[in-house]
């Protein structure tokens, strides 16, 4: 079966090749954005091709009130990456922000000569390299056949093959009709796998029923597993690439002996596919059954507001926006570094974060902490102010494990 970008059920075959392959990426600034927004998603696509393993050669960006139905962007800037591509021979990739159809995938692939990839592929493919656990593997796999399902017809360039005989459904059944029934039950047996593996962990999950959770949540390479190291005093993995993490960590912590579950997530994102959040619905069981989140935020990010909302977005889809939360303003370093004068005293820069933190928590109705995860920078606020939710929540949800301290 043809496939797009991926060779699903492959042995030894995950994501881009390991080789850099070179790209460009195109962004469409819509009625609805702005160039600077449209170029910060872009600042985005290619941190994601980096992490993917493609290196970005240039950028191409157009202005049109709603995306072409055949071929995305308008004829001329067609052209102009067409042009662009002839005389850069090494580049083998283009990289739209934005979702394509099968249909829009296959003439931009006869019209430029190079491999078509759209942002939700090219986040499917990350992730189909960071799977490690049975779980992750089926959940991304079945996310992968969701998302080519509607993109069958368009992908297929001999529709007018017909296909019959022994086996077949009928004489006159069509390869595409063959390959859509072979897509749904695979996904079909994908979900029922995804099913006993979640009912295992339901299971694993009732065994630690006495105990407060505590869920990291925040938006994609902002810290969490540094954090969750630090807290936990564990090596988790950490690295500075997106979605380093896919594999919920669960690790059991006791401070004061007060004892608590830190749990560390997968990481959100602008624009994050659908079917991935629906495929990896069973991985975020820890933060819809948690009782206490832990919101991480990269302060140092000149869109960290941005990613809140992104992060929130998700966590009202999950049912869990009103879980008691604290706001952990990390990589506070980074954030003086860039954005103060060297020559500001003390004084003034406690003046300036005591506004900011009042903003922040005016703005998102949370109390915050401002930390450094590796300069262990006001860790002890973090502790202590985590220490009390986690407190009070015992008092609420176990009150005869509360009376022991």
């Amino acid at each position: 079966m043809k496939q797009s970008g991926w060779n699903i059920g492959e042995k030894g075959k995950k994501g881009l090749k390991k080789n850099t392959e070179y790209a460009v990426l195109v962004g469409l600034i819509q009625k609805d954005q702005t160039e600077p927004q449209v170029e910060e998603y872009l600042d985005e696509l290619e941190f994601l091709a980096l992490t993917a393993g493609a290196a970005t050669t240039r950028r191409f960006l157009q202005k049109l009130p709603h995306p072409d139905p055949r071929t995305f962007i308008g004829s001329g800037k067609l052209e102009e990456i067409r042009a662009y591509i002839e005389r850069n021979e090494d580049i083998n990739m283009v990289i739209f922000d934005d979702d394509l159809s099968g249909k829009q995938v296959n003439v931009l692939e006869e019209t430029l000569k190079v491999k078509i990839i759209d942002r939700s592929s090219l986040i499917l493919d990350i992730f189909a390299s960071r799977a490690q656990t049975a779980q992750a593997k089926t959940q991304v796999e079945l996310a992968q056949l969701q998302y080519m399902l509607p993109r069958l017809r368009g992908l297929w360039s001999h529709l007018e093959r017909q296909r019959g005989g022994i086996g077949m459904r009928g004489p006159g059944e069509k390869e595409i009709e063959t390959d859509r029934r072979i897509v749904r039950d695979k996904i079909a047996f994908l979900k029922k796998k995804l099913e006993k593996i979640d009912l295992q962990n339901t299971t694993q999950r009732k065994t630690r029923e006495q105990l407060i959770r505590v869920a990291l949540v925040g938006y994609t390479n902002v810290g969490k597993s540094t954090l969750m190291n630090m807290l936990s005093k564990s090596e988790v993995f950490a690295e500075d690439k997106l979605f380093a993490t896919l594999d919920t960590t669960v690790r059991k912590i006791a401070w004061e002996a007060v004892p608590f579950l830190l749990s560390d997530t997968v990481g959100f994102i602008r624009k994050l596919p659908h079917h991935l959040i629906e495929s990896f619905k069973s991985t975020l069981d820890e933060v819809r059954e948690s009782d206490i989140l832990v919101h991480v935020v990269d302060i140092a990010h000149p869109q960290h507001e941005d990613h809140i909302r992104t992060v929130n977005q998700t966590l009202k889809e999950l049912e869990t926006i009103d879980k008691p939360t604290l706001l952990v303003f990390n990589k506070i370093d980074l954030y003086r570094k860039l954005y103060y004068d060297p020559f500001l005293d003390d004084e003034a820069k406690e003046e300036i974060e005591e506004g900011l933190r009042g903003s922040l928590k005016h703005q998102f109705g949370h109390d915050n902490v401002f930390i450094s995860a590796i300069t262990k920078e006001n860790v002890d606020e973090l502790r202590a102010k985590l220490l009390r939710m986690i407190k009070e929540q015992y008092v609420v949800r176990y009150p005869h494990q509360a009376r022991q301290w």
